[in-house]
């Protein structure tokens, strides 16, 4: 099919473009996808008791950091959300990882910015 160089040319920038577009089309499937509400449920109760043992049962600061807005307005989202799955070495923060997806953790963020915890 692609045998002269001109051909060639042509094929490898048809693949390159197939490639690119796939790639994009998974990246934006899964792109902070909200859990279910199911599972939205499941991250509120986490974040109720096992967030909650170190950061305050109310958030408002314990053995962990103070998880309310006002306390998390200059953090980036992008930053709470690699705390949340990787955790904060030389702290008590351990990594969630094993228990989240960067999806669930995006939706915590969110959550923890308009004080979701408290409705």
């Amino acid at each position: 099919m692609c045998d002269s160089l001109g051909k060639n040319i042509v094929c490898l920038r048809i693949r390159v473009k197939v490639f690119a577009f796939l790639v994009m089309a998974c990246l934006a499937v899964g792109a902070n996808a909200a859990p279910d509400k199911a599972r939205q449920q499941y991250l509120i109760n986490l974040l109720s008791q096992d967030c909650g043992s170190c950061h305050g049962i109310t958030l408002k600061g314990g053995l962990g950091a103070a998880l309310l807005p006002e306390n998390l307005r200059y953090k980036s989202d992008q930053f709470l959300i690699k705390t949340i799955l990787n955790g904060r070495s030389g702290t008590a923060m351990p990594p969630w990882k094993q228990f989240l997806t960067e999806d669930d953790a995006d939706w915590l963020v969110k959550c923890l910015r308009r004080a979701c915890f408290n409705n």
